[in-house]
């Protein structure tokens, strides 16, 4: 069973591009994470300060190991200044068909 995840976070002006880096920074360091299969950074057109970042675990076990990890708290309190307010994430579990 595979999981996707949704990370929405909204920075403040001027702060796009420093948030584009991090995740940058961030996907690369997920490539060597047990578990990890994809992340892909999204921007809304219609709030442009507002992001989503989709990612794709092989479970939920290998996720909750991620983001209770020192890397993932260290990588959220840097980017913590550029946040307009606090980020939050939707877990979507996926079923393949018989």
């Amino acid at each position: 069973m595979m999981i996707h995840v949704g990370f929405y976070y909204d920075v403040k002006p001027g702060n796009e591009k420093k948030f584009e880096e991090i995740f940058g920074q961030v996907k690369t360091y997920l490539t060597n994470e047990e578990g990890f299969v994809s992340a892909v950074l999204y921007r809304r057109t219609d709030e442009p300060l507002s992001y989503l970042i989709l990612s794709e675990w092989e479970s939920i076990e290998h996720y909750k190991k991620f983001v209770t990890s020192k890397s993932f708290k260290e990588v959220t309190e840097s980017a913590r200044d550029i946040l307009s307010r606090k980020p939050y994430n939707r877990v979507f579990v996926v079923q393949k068909a018989d």
